[in-house]
């Protein structure tokens, strides 16, 4: 039988190659010893690059700088246009995380670690609050919704007083006169005084037929009279004239909306039906509301609250619905060990409250 033994020298040289490559790993994944490659894509409020200042601000740089210190590594920033191009870089090593407003989906994680969400995106709806004046009175009193609600209205006293007039004009010519137009105004007029209880009692039904038709009259306007004036008083209701209060997606059917081409509120509003006009970045939008060619703007909630937050003389306002609430995290390759470090480091600043200010910073308070 032959003997398997391993030679001293091979002992030795295979224990030296797994210390040396083991302290290499540790090394080249030690951020207190190496200096960490940090990819930096996006854009305000997340990323913003000063003029005159090397280092970016925003709320994503400022929350990694929080996590670097407390945890004392060395890192220095690589810029990218997009973070496609950041998540590509990352892919063939050129950097050791991204930093910036990364969504986390399902399709990333294919490829890459995120660290736990540190903020919470959505999309939401601005709008700019409407003023009193003579025109916004005159566009309520004439808009489609009244003018149809009033003319099924005015058909149905129309039927109902032909009927009145057909049923009445031989027994009680006096009162509903054999010409139609006099005689269909009268049965109008008793179909009125009817639905309104007022009662004057200058014309009444004599044949049972008649009477029949008032009494059915009656019933069916006092089921119906009550939430047909609401419906009205709610489309003439003196808040309406002051303002516009958009509340949610719904709200935005038949009205001009302005989103960012390529973001995810084009599709959004695709799927409510809503006639979307897209434009190339938020100012752009915000210049077609301002001159009131579109009624509100779709888009990213914490750009339209940065964005509010700096032109607080606008009176622009941000709907509370939120839509396609989504996390931006940080991004590591799949292999690397630094996400429980960072994960441990959010939890505290979270707990310490030092997210929230340094969004608020940023975003304002929500309103």
């Amino acid at each position: 039988m032959t003997r398997c033994s391993f030679h001293p020298f091979y002992t030795l040289a295979f224990i030296f190659s797994l210390c040396f490559f083991t302290k290499a790993q540790y090394v080249s994944l030690n951020p207190k010893v190496d200096t960490l490659k940090v990819g930096v894509a996006g854009n305000a409020p997340f990323i913003i690059n000063e003029p005159g200042n090397p280092l970016p601000q925003g709320i994503s740089a400022k929350i990694w700088g929080e996590i670097a210190d407390d945890l004392n590594w060395n890192y220095r920033y690589k810029d990218y246009q997009s973070v496609t191009q950041a998540l590509e870089a990352l892919k063939t090593g050129e950097v050791d995380m991204v930093v910036g407003p990364v969504t986390i989906n399902s399709q990333r994680l294919d490829s890459f670690k995120f660290s736990q969400p540190y903020y919470q995106s959505s999309l939401s709806i601005a709008y700019k609050q409407g003023e009193f004046s003579i025109w916004n009175l005159v566009k309520l009193l004439f808009s489609f919704k009244l003018l149809i609600a009033i003319g099924i209205f005015l058909v149905i006293l129309t039927i109902v007083g032909t009927l009145l007039w057909l049923a009445e004009k031989k027994a009680s010519p006096d009162q509903f006169p054999s010409e139609p137009a006099k005689g269909i105004g009268t049965g109008m007029w008793l179909a009125i005084v009817t639905m309104s209880t007022t009662g004057y009692g200058d014309k009444a039904p004599i044949t049972l037929m008649g009477r029949i038709i008032a009494g059915t009259w009656m019933i069916v306007s006092i089921i119906s009279a009550t939430s047909m004036v609401a419906g009205i008083a709610s489309v003439l209701t003196f808040s309406n004239f002051q303002s516009v209060d958009i509340k949610n997606i719904e709200e935005l059917n038949g009205k001009r909306v302005a989103t960012i081409s390529g973001s995810p509120s084009v599709d959004f509003l695709k799927e409510y039906k809503v006639t979307v006009r897209p434009v190339e970045n938020l100012n752009a939008a915000m210049t077609l509301l301002h001159d009131k060619k579109v009624d509100a703007i779709v888009y990213d909630r914490p750009q339209l609250l940065y964005y509010l937050n700096n032109h607080e003389e606008e009176d622009l306002q941000i709907s509370k619905a939120e839509y396609y609430k989504q996390g931006y995290g940080f991004v590591f390759p799949k292999e690397s060990p630094l996400t429980y470090d960072v994960n441990r480091t959010l939890l505290k600043l979270a707990e310490d409250n030092k997210t929230a200010e340094i969004a608020e910073e940023y975003l304002g308070k929500e309103q």
